[in-house]
């Protein structure tokens, strides 16, 4: 019986294997916890704790000590109405982080960036993945940076971008409108030369989306519509404002909100989940998991 439901899910997908540089994953056995630390002043999250980077490489450690399968490190804040940050600033504020964790942990560092110089000197340094919010759109060299070092991409949905995101959150047909656009930056990314295993989806909760019409909701009930392109899911929930407007809680009181979406979004189809606290958020994963996969 196990088997066979191993089986079923890897119809959804033409290569279950997620792989890096030193690692391999097999996304048909279980869900990927994806850790992520925020090196800025300003995140929503947790307010700037880990802007040092001594405290983000410590906070890197916890994560990885308490079960994330990959770290994600981002120096740009991504809020709704956020500026672009300067290239330099971005390098100052993770390479160091990247470049320290790469030499302490093993497994995959990803790199939260829409910049290509920024995303070469965090690959060089040691990172093994990028997540690019832009979904490529923002740094026509992207691609061409991740097809010559053959490592895994996250194509993310979002209008626009943080800053005029939240302008136009209005969708004739929101599921339809995310598939398509997914399935023309896939196109995209394979035409430069990225292989089709290395690309993983994700349907930007939070981003481009509006609360008052409960897009969020909607897309994490419908995730399964996604599994037709073939590709890993990955889906961030993690604390964010559609969570506080059911709860009525600021960021750090919305953590089983958190996990309430992340199980949502395991049933669903994910294969990757976003989250700020790992070490609680495994041992849902784990019994979601069990239950999948029975």
């Amino acid at each position: 019986m196990r088997s066979q439901r191993a089986l079923r899910l890897r119809v959804f997908m033409k290569c279950p294997f997620l792989r890096f540089r030193n690692k391999s994953y097999d996304l048909s056995q279980r869900t990927l916890i994806m850790g992520a630390i925020n090196v800025t002043p300003d995140s929503f999250s947790d307010g700037g704790r880990f802007f040092d980077s001594e405290k983000a490489v410590e906070q890197g450690l916890r994560l990885a000590e308490g079960g994330a399968d990959i770290l994600d490190i981002g120096g740009e804040s991504t809020r709704p109405g956020a500026e672009p940050l300067e290239e330099e600033e971005e390098a100052r504020r993770i390479i160091p982080v990247v470049r320290s964790l790469s030499q302490q942990i093993d497994i995959p560092i990803s790199v939260d960036t829409r910049k290509s110089p920024i995303a070469e000197r965090a690959l060089e340094a040691g990172a093994a993945m990028i997540n690019d919010i832009s979904s490529l759109r923002f740094d026509e060299s992207m691609a061409t940076v991740i097809a010559q070092k053959k490592v895994p991409v996250v194509l993310m949905h979002m209008r626009g971008n943080p800053e005029t995101m939240q302008l136009n959150t209005h969708y004739d047909d929101l599921m339809g409108e995310i598939l398509s656009f997914f399935k023309e930056r896939v196109a995209h990314a394979e035409s430069c030369g990225i292989s089709a295993e290395n690309i993983i989806l994700d349907p930007g909760i939070g981003f481009g989306k509006s609360l008052e019409e409960s897009h969020n909701l909607i897309i994490l009930k419908n995730l399964q519509r996604f599994k037709v392109l073939g590709k890993p899911l990955l889906v961030g929930t993690s604390r964010k404002a559609f969570i506080g407007k059911i709860l009525g809680l600021p960021p750090k009181d919305r953590e089983e909100g958190t996990m309430a979406t992340v199980a949502v979004a395991i049933i669903n189809g994910a294969n990757i989940v976003r989250v700020h606290e790992v070490e609680r958020m495994r041992r849902v994963v784990q019994v979601v998991d069990a239950i999948v996969r029975c």
